[in-house]
């Protein structure tokens, strides 16, 4: 009976060895292991020095406790797993410490050994309370909150009541909360913690000092991962952990979870390899991947579907496969255009020699049609039935352009190379006349002492007065017959209104300050504006087609065709520019106007 009323917290080797019998004669159970902590809970930070990537928001708190100029209220935002959490237990317990004897006051180093140091720590502080507002998000919640203020702490310095996601708060909650926030006892600190600053009400931020937790660049993890591994009595590759931390994405949190199961995975006290963390991730290995790369961009079919077949065999993504392809294309991208990049620890050493080399021998076009290529590709095995087919029809694609130039390269070839067609001539000038410098009017009046020199320009006139209806009827419905300004003779088609011409003369009248006669007659006239765009259009369309270059690329490519001919120099109608007009006749005499069938005039 050895032990049985032994004080539970005797040292461990004054209990009965294990063969011993019990108070019964059963033999006494072996004592449970200890639980495992996870590497996450087990590295977790406790100083602020031990916070990876976030020197700014350091200082300041620093600064902030040494000149006794803490806030009464914090807000820490940043992506998942970077340290908000960990931020307001580091603050809490650096409000609250006192030192190894039990005097000291607040400080941004605390001591980790005074009771209030360990029992935030352990979770288990009164004065500490923790809300997660993912669950509770009424106002009933915040109620009790309020009312906790009322109370002084009842062991601490300093009551600190710490929401996280508080971003999940309903809006009474918020509204419930602020007064308290903006006046707090003298004895409450807030600390709010948010993945989604968006959503918190700007009446809430503005009461609070605000911090935003960057993402932990890929580098300064792999060396945090590294110093675990070592801790932990293990070795890995550096490819290894640079894999696993580029697979966090920037949190610490995602990056010890990832290297948990890889160190679970390797031998005990062995090392973690790149291929076996490449497998645990489903990632191609990385070799592997800048073999496809290679085989892509130098358009060997065969040799792009081996490595394809094998990266099947091992059970990669093929999204991911993807994935990494435009990853790739980015970094290469990046090494060429800032060379510097080339010596930077930020990449391995595949990415910086390999790297180097695609980026010497790639140009940026190329690169930049991959990249579009392999975005399209990449929603394509997304959705589509079988993966491996969809990523290998978009690798086949892009081998087949792979040696195809990009455009500007294109067109210099073709244009350096002899005519497509034997006996060609370059084309023949747009038809419609010849430039100008004469005004469109197109938001205004026209100039003091010159009446507008053509009909379109009068008609850009009545667009410039924002007479909609009579522009659209004199673009698609008048013939011109004659333009001689202060008159204008007309032909409008059959359905136009019967006051056309009266209003024209009207707007016209309004927009010059001179007197204008409006003629109606049955000659043919010209074709409308409309008409002669469309005209023009078509035929600068064919002018284009005949030239030599143009023959050229329809000939390369088999199907592709003149869609349009943007030509400079034209007006709002598609039609060149206008001579300036001869002086304006000054109107109409008494016998002019007895030759037309009808008149209206201002």
């Amino acid at each position: 009976m050895s032990g049985l009323f032994d004080d539970p917290g005797a040292d461990a080797t004054t209990a009965p060895p294990p063969d011993e019998p019990g108070l019964f004669g059963e033999a006494l159970p072996e004592a449970a292991p200890a639980a495992y902590r996870v590497l996450a809970r087990k590295y977790r930070p406790t100083r602020f020095e031990d916070l990876i990537g976030q020197e700014t928001m350091v200082r300041v708190l620093r600064n902030a406790f040494a000149q006794n100029r803490v806030a009464h209220a914090f807000m820490l935002t940043g992506v998942r797993g970077v340290g908000k959490t960990t931020t307001a237990r580091i603050i809490a317990r650096a409000l609250n410490c006192t030192g190894p004897d039990g005097k000291g006051g607040p400080t941004a180093d605390p001591c980790g050994v005074c009771a209030d140091c360990r029992a935030i720590l352990a979770d288990r502080h009164p004065d500490v309370m923790e809300m997660d507002a993912a669950s509770r998000t009424g106002v009933d919640d915040v109620r009790e909150i309020i009312e906790a203020t009322r109370f002084r702490p009842l062991q601490a310095r300093t009551k600190v009541f710490v929401i996280d996601e508080v971003h999940m708060l309903s809006r009474n909650a918020f509204n419930a909360l602020l007064k308290t926030l903006e006046e707090p006892p003298p004895h409450v600190k807030f600390v709010f913690a948010t993945t989604e600053l968006r959503k918190v009400p700007i009446t809430v931020l503005s009461r609070c000092q605000r911090f935003d937790l960057r993402r932990v660049p890929a580098a300064d993890l792999a060396s945090h991962f590294a110093r675990i591994v070592g801790l932990e009595g293990f070795t890995a590759e550096p490819e290894a952990l640079a894999l696993i931390a580029r697979a966090a994405e920037g949190s610490v949190r995602d990056g010890l979870s990832l290297l948990d199961q890889a160190i679970a995975e390797a031998p005990a006290g062995g090392r973690v390899s790149a291929a076996s963390v490449a497998e645990m991730l489903g990632l191609a290995d990385r070799e592997m991947v800048f073999d496809l790369f290679e085989a892509v961009f130098a358009g060997r079919v065969a040799e792009m579907l081996a490595i394809t077949a094998r990266a099947h065999e091992f059970g990669a993504d093929f999204a991911t496969l993807l994935q990494d392809l435009l990853a790739l294309v980015h970094t290469v991208s990046r090494l060429k255009t800032i060379p510097a990049l080339r010596e930077s620890s930020e990449f391995t050493e595949a990415e910086r020699v390999r790297g180097t080399a695609l980026a010497t021998r790639l140009a940026i076009p190329v690169l930049a049609r991959a990249w579009q290529m392999l975005l399209k590709g990449l929603a394509e095995v997304e959705q589509a039935p079988d993966a491996r087919a969809a990523a290998e029809m978009v690798l086949i694609r892009l081998c087949h352009v792979a040696d195809l130039p990009p455009p500007g390269e294109l067109i210099q070839r073709l244009a350096n190379a002899p005519a497509a067609t034997p006996g060609a001539t370059p084309p023949a000038p747009p038809t419609g006349g010849g430039g100008g410098n004469a005004r469109a009017v197109v938001g205004g009046g026209v100039i003091a002492a010159r009446l507008p020199g053509s009909f379109r320009e009068v008609v850009a006139l009545v667009a410039a007065a924002r007479e909609a209806t009579l522009h659209a009827h004199l673009l698609h419905g008048v013939h011109l017959v004659r333009y001689a300004p202060p008159v204008i003779e007309l032909r409008p088609e059959a359905d136009l209104p019967r006051d056309l011409a009266a209003r024209f003369a009207a707007v016209l009248g309004e927009a010059t300050a001179q007197r204008w006669t409006i003629v109606l007659s049955d000659a043919p006239g010209e074709p409308t504006l409309a008409e002669q765009g469309r005209s023009a259009e078509a035929a600068r369309r064919e002018a284009a087609t005949r030239h030599p270059l143009v023959q050229a690329i329809l000939t390369t490519f088999p199907g592709a065709r003149v869609e349009e001919v943007h030509t400079a120099g034209l007006d709002v109608y598609g039609l060149p520019a206008e001579a300036p007009a001869p002086e304006a006749d000054p109107g109409p005499g008494e016998d002019d106007t007895e030759t037309f069938p009808e008149e209206f005039d201002t």
